[in-house]
């Protein structure tokens, strides 16, 4: 009997550390915020050579390194999200988790609006202090799912805070 159970147990560990990548669902994680970015980035589009004659703070990224970052951010997210959501670890918290991810998206979304649309750059950084909060929220409930998943979306965090920095200095150089 003990044979037999030890050798069950090595199986369904072997089992679970092969675990397949599931394609489709990858791809649709990936997809969902690279096409929330896109979207903005649409609506946004005029108001890009706006941005381009403001004055910026020091340490500003040239225009066109934007949608790359963006672009590699939205690949790690939308691989957390999968992460996340495949889990068979706490599956109490798993819809949770994916609730904050969804509204951390929906705050990013906006706040291209606010910023670049609105141009309203006060209420965008207060927007973007809200937005790091959500993604703080988001990464710790990722982590207590998937510990890669956590530290997937930590890149993005670092990113809105370089981005509050931005935010704000364009705020105060074009009052």
């Amino acid at each position: 009997y003990t044979t037999l159970f030890r050798s069950n147990t090595k199986r369904v560990r072997r089992k679970a550390m092969t675990k397949r990548p599931e394609w489709k669902k990858l791809i649709v994680s990936i997809l969902i915020p690279l096409a929330v970015g896109g979207a903005a980035a649409l609506i946004a589009n005029g108001s890009f050579k706006d941005f381009e004659a403001l004055n910026k703070p020091p340490l500003a990224p040239p225009t066109w390194a934007f949608p790359a970052a963006w672009t590699l951010l939205y690949i790690l997210m939308g691989i957390a999200a999968y992460l996340v959501y495949c889990s068979e670890k706490y599956p109490g918290r798993i819809e949770r988790a994916l609730t904050f991810y969804a509204v951390q998206l929906f705050m990013n979304f906006c706040w291209t609006l606010i910023f670049f649309n609105l141009k309203l750059y006060l209420a965008a950084f207060i927007w973007l202090v809200l937005l790091w909060a959500a993604i703080a929220g988001t990464a710790l409930l990722f982590r207590f799912i998937s510990k890669s998943a956590g530290w997937l979306m930590l890149p993005y965090l670092a990113w809105v805070t370089f981005a509050g920095y931005l935010n704000l200095g364009v705020y105060i150089l074009n009052r």
